[in-house]
């Protein structure tokens, strides 16, 4: 009597029951792979570091374990037990509220003025001219001005934050509603989508990859410019701490406060990027 399975024949596995873990594992591989190459160069540098100052206890640049040990010591203390020790996370909290509060600031203005700037002509010929004169004058440049104005404290470091994040914002986005299709303000006007309507319907979407490129590059500038920021009298920030080790000739601080900031930019960059990620899955620009 037939069973209604012939003899060897047995039920087959689902499809891709066995493929997903292989893309898992396949997936897991390319990161470590990715991580691996990443370490090589810092590696290397630190190599280099450690050869070139070790045995010499009277050079000016520390060897990586001093460095090290300081970094533990502001983070915690217990190392040095000095004015400096378990202070890191106050400095960094000062400047992460410049840094983001100043970065927000500069994306609140460059926006919309950058919208304008690249759609309305008017707009473009009484603004452009200025701002592209203006925009090539550094930062240190402003520093003395900026002390005039907003006097000696944390309000002249949030103004020079705000300059360096806010021409790379706005030059991107010029660039990016510039760079709108003609035909797509056609296809909207025969839908009825006219006048102010066109920003956020036609503008803005086909304008956000280089937005995003530009809020990227002014949170990076945000970070290059907080220590000129905090020369301005503050007491407190990544800059203020570098500079105050500067004078006392506390080479392994200085150096802790660069990694620090560098750290933190690295981080901020990540999360503007999987942000823009998610808002731009739609673009084949930005997977």
């Amino acid at each position: 009597m037939s069973t209604g399975i012939e003899a060897g024949a047995l039920p087959a596995s689902p499809v891709g029951s066995t493929s997903r873990p292989a893309a898992r594992t396949g997936a897991g591989l390319a990161r470590l792979r990715r991580l691996g190459l990443a370490s090589v160069v810092p590696a290397l540098l630190v190599t280099v570091w450690q050869v070139a100052t070790a045995g010499r206890p009277f050079s000016l640049i520390p060897p990586p374990a001093e460095v090290w040990a300081e970094m533990q010591d502001l983070a915690i203390g217990g190392v040095n037990d000095d004015a400096f020790s378990g202070t890191l996370w106050t400095h960094l909290a000062a400047s992460l509220g410049r840094v983001y509060g100043g970065f927000a600031l500069a994306a609140a203005a460059a926006l919309p003025l950058g919208l304008l700037i690249g759609r309305v002509p008017l707009v473009r010929a009484l603004l452009d001219p200025v701002l592209q004169v203006l925009r090539p004058v550094p930062v240190t440049a402003w520093l003395p001005l900026a002390m005039i104005l907003f006097g000696l404290g944390p309000r002249s470091a949030f103004f020079l934050v705000f300059l360096g994040a806010f021409y790379p914002i706005l030059v991107n986005t010029v660039f990016g509603v510039r760079s709108v299709e003609p035909r797509l303000f056609e296809a909207a006007a025969m839908l009825g989508c006219t006048g102010p309507a066109q920003f956020a319907r036609v503008v803005l979407p086909a304008a956000l990859p280089s937005i995003f490129t530009g809020l990227r590059l002014g949170l990076g500038f945000a970070w290059v410019v907080i220590v000129v920021g905090e020369m301005t009298g503050v007491q407190t920030g990544l800059g203020a701490i570098i500079m105050e080790a500067r004078q006392l000739s506390r080479t392994e601080i200085v150096i802790c406060g660069m990694a620090v900031i560098g750290v933190a930019g690295f981080v901020s960059d990540w999360l503007v990027m999987q942000l823009g990620r998610r808002l731009l899955a739609w673009s084949p620009n930005h997977g």
